[in-house]
């Protein structure tokens, strides 16, 4: 072994002849376990939110998103459009019909968002998992039926119980580039029955926001008496494949249309996700940066301490940089050593948590319990930054200190 580690390391491991110095190691360690442990369980307990905002978006959503860029609506045919859906990575081509519309039931009213769409959606996105009330069935013979959004319902006070549909919504659009010359206002309102066949839940965004329904009550609602679609949703094989898809398909549509993966329709979400997360970590790293000052303490006094030993080191030839080798090595031990407790106490935590999940959401939550994400790249830049944090605070002292104690 290295000579400076080894003393360096007996150092640590001995007792001192003044106990505040083992006191203020053993401090500076449990400072620096702590706060390791705590940058991992935050960080990890943030990648779980993070990971559920994600999913829940992502049964909303596709992995690529088609619409045009002049104009709302589009007619999903011809030659182009065959070519994107015989493409080997695409596995879901639905059609989407979205637009406002001024929902009634009862004594309540409420503006929202009707979206309607295909076969392909439910299977794409999963969305028949976050029914919350009544089951996931868009039409029922000439019957077309809805999933509304907790919220919405909330508003209009629908019970969708699943087994029958007794909640009839009347949903109202204007219809489309009609001169209107009748002195009745209705005339130019397109008036449609809705039955309420479940409830979602997602977030409050959405809760409160929209209607699942047919793409051909949609159509039939805002007026469209073709194929036309708002935008086309495109479910891939291998979700990573999105950049290559998204290639294929602008080659294929040119500039008339836009395309967008995951991240492009959430752009500001998965931006506000990282940046948060950035600075929950730079937050604690603070936290670190004070709980490492009782190293420039505890390597102060153990200087001081050990001058006898220094002077016979001197006496025996050592270099002055052995000496302060010495010192930089245990500070460097008193960061690693707890650095590897914070990381493995950490680790434990988010592991019961996991398994057991001990910190439980309240009734109606999107899920049971705390939600918990493990993920390499935390531990390398945690460790990473604990070990700059504990050299630049162990250099300063011994620095500082061996060059008015060290006798040249």
């Amino acid at each position: 072994m290295n000579l400076s580690l080894f003393i360096a390391w007996r150092y640590l491991i001995s007792k001192k002849s003044h106990n505040a110095i083992n006191i203020i190691s053993g401090v500076a360690l449990g400072g620096i376990a702590i706060g390791t442990m705590a940058l991992i369980i935050v960080l990890s307990a943030f990648n779980g939110i993070s990971n559920l905002v994600q999913s829940l978006y992502n049964s909303f959503g596709a992995d690529i998103e088609i619409t045009a860029t002049k104009g709302k609506t589009f007619l999903p045919t011809g030659y182009c459009f065959d070519s994107i859906r015989h493409l080997k990575d695409v596995k879901y081509f639905d059609e989407t019909m979205q637009d406002k519309a001024l929902l009634k039931y009862g004594n309540q009213q409420c503006l929202v968002y009707i979206k309607g769409v295909g076969n392909d959606f439910a299977p794409m996105t999963h969305f028949d998992t976050l029914i919350r009330e009544g089951k996931y069935h868009l039409k029922d013979g000439n019957t077309y039926l809805g999933e509304f959004g907790i919220g919405v319902a909330d508003q209009l006070g629908i019970n969708s119980s699943g087994e029958d549909y007794t909640s009839v919504v009347s949903c109202y659009a204007p219809k489309r580039g009609l001169e209107n010359n009748s002195i009745n206002p209705e005339d130019a309102i397109t008036q449609k029955h809705l039955y309420s066949s479940g409830t979602f839940s997602i977030n409050d965004e959405f809760d409160s926001r929209y209607v699942i329904t047919s793409i051909d009550f949609a159509r039939e609602l805002f007026d469209y008496h073709d194929s036309s679609v708002t935008s086309i949703e495109i479910g891939l094989a291998d979700p990573n494949s999105s950049d290559k898809v998204k290639e294929q398909i602008t080659s294929i549509l040119g500039n008339d249309f836009v395309i967008k993966d995951r991240f492009e329709q959430n752009e500001l979400l998965f931006k506000t996700l990282k940046s948060e997360k950035l600075w929950t970590f730079i937050i604690l790293a603070f936290i670190l940066v004070i709980a490492t000052f009782n190293i420039v303490g505890s390597l102060s006094m153990l200087i001081i301490d050990k001058q006898k030993d220094i002077a016979i080191l001197r006496d025996m030839g050592a270099e002055v940089k052995t000496v302060q080798r010495i010192f930089m090595y245990e500070g460097v031990l008193i960061t690693v050593l707890g650095a590897a407790i914070g990381l493995l106490l950490g680790t434990i935590v988010c592991l019961v948590q996991i398994q057991f999940k001990l910190v439980n959401f309240a009734k109606g939550f999107v899920v049971s319990a705390y939600p918990v994400s493990l993920q390499l790249s935390d531990y390398v830049y945690t460790l990473a930054c604990v070990l700059i944090i504990g050299f630049l605070a162990s250099w300063y002292p011994v620095r500082a200190f061996t060059a008015k104690k060290i006798a040249i």
